[in-house]
């Protein structure tokens, strides 16, 4: 498949060369309900771009004209480590059930030849397959009963296969053998004998790039002596009778995570290239980066105050990032992707719509009371503590001592900005 390959940075705007085509703006999740991928602005004889905090490869014109949106470049010299900031933040197991909604795939659409190293999509996948593998893994495989079919001599056990039986039997004169079909109670369910599967494969795939084998060998090591006793022969088909087990939630992602593994190779490990290679299939894709720098933020939250922390608390009206929920200091925290909050010389920067946002969730009730705010004069008497937590590569990647140590927002009472950096690739260059 050949094809036409536009390629920017998230957050751009770049005009368009595409005369009498119609392009129009594309959705996450093809959802209009969600915030635009990429908008098309029309002028009188030209056509824009503007693309927002996704990244990720699409059609603008099927099989004709694709984009790919790269991460953005700080200072034109270093580029983000989205991988590492999803495995800085995975090191949570509880983090893992909250990335459902960080990236799409559209596996019915037309794949698109990209660079090797555009490959964005591939390496997220199997980090998060395989620390969910290790939650799955650490918590102990399931056992459950499973179809076994095996040729049986001197004995019969559950269902006689006839048609096996006489092919491989009969028309061989071995009379002592009868071929039988029953189950068995133990490890190698057709679940466990999937994700081993995918895990040879993501062990394939992570030995041809190096770069990528560093950082995830321990999970590979961690989870591969679990499956010792599961064979590696799968028949994907045998997944729909599967019944859900809710002690066992993990299964269902991992599973879901191994279909789309094993989809992206076509389902044999064969293909799985070599890294000489220099271009590569993939389906169309999206990766929320302002999903990603929340879920990010979560895990430096959750490493300096544990439990005290409550992602998307549900409030009256509203769900906040995040809640400190503390005797001494309780906190209504927000984290924002958006260079706009980066520290001017001269100007206090700030979005309106945020303030007036994380204000009417520090005036829920709902909200006030997991705060510890119960009775209606503590909520009626109390002005909530809030920060909004931003990325600014110039600054630490450590959270200072208490969030309300950042800089004030000059105008509104106990409010407060923070920022941090986050994961780069090294040894980067601009383009």
């Amino acid at each position: 498949m050949s094809n036409h390959l536009e390629t920017v940075r998230e957050h751009e705007q770049i005009d368009l060369a595409c005369e009498s085509v119609e392009v129009s703006d594309i959705f996450f999740q093809d959802n209009k309900k969600n915030e635009r991928c990429i908008q098309v602005l029309y002028g009188r004889e030209s056509l824009s771009l503007k693309m927002s905090y996704f990244i990720g490869a699409d059609w603008l014109v099927k099989n004709q004209q694709a984009i790919y949106v790269a991460p953005k470049i700080n200072n034109s010299v270093q580029e983000i480590d989205y991988l590492g900031m999803l495995q800085s933040c995975l090191t949570h197991g509880s983090i893992a059930k909250n990335t459902k909604d960080l990236y799409y795939i559209k596996l019915n659409e037309p794949f698109i030849e990209i660079d090797q190293q555009m490959d964005l999509l591939t390496p997220l996948l199997i980090m998060q397959f395989l620390q969910i593998l290790k939650s799955l893994v650490k918590k102990g495989l399931k056992q459950s009963y499973y179809k076994v079919e095996r040729n049986l001599n001197s004995r019969i056990k559950g269902k006689v296969l006839i048609a096996q039986n006489i092919k491989k039997n009969l028309v061989r004169n071995k009379v002592t053998n009868t071929f039988c079909s029953y189950e068995e109670f133990g490890f190698d369910s057709i679940e466990n004998r999937v994700l081993k599967h995918t895990l040879s494969f993501v062990r394939r795939y992570l030995s041809q790039y190096p770069e990528y084998l560093r950082s995830m060998k321990y999970l590979i090591d961690y989870c591969t002596p679990a499956f010792e006793n599961v064979s590696d022969e799968v028949n994907l088909h045998e997944l729909k009778a599967v019944k859900r087990n809710p002690f066992y939630k993990e299964y269902q992602e991992a599973l879901k995570l191994s279909k789309i593994i094993l989809k992206r190779f076509g389902y044999h490990i064969s293909e799985i290239q070599h890294s000489t290679v220099e271009k590569i299939l993939v389906p169309p894709f999206w990766i929320d980066m302002s999903k990603l720098f929340e879920l990010y933020v979560l895990g430096l939250l959750k490493d300096k105050y544990g439990n005290k922390i409550l992602y998307q608390a549900e409030g009256t009206y509203g769900e906040p990032d995040y809640l400190l929920v503390d005797d001494i200091e309780p906190i209504i925290i927000d984290a924002k992707y958006r260079p706009i909050y980066q520290e001017d010389k001269n100007v206090n920067t700030f979005i309106i719509k945020d303030i007036r946002q994380i204000s009417g969730y520090a005036r829920d009730v709902g909200i006030l009371d997991k705060l510890g705010y119960h009775t209606v004069e503590e909520q009626s008497s109390s002005v909530v503590s809030c920060v909004v937590i931003y990325t600014d590569q110039d600054k630490g990647d450590k959270l200072p001592d208490s969030l309300t140590d950042g800089t004030s927002i000059t105008g509104f009472t106990k409010f407060y900005k923070v920022p941090i950096s986050v994961p780069v690739l090294k040894n980067q260059t601009a383009e």
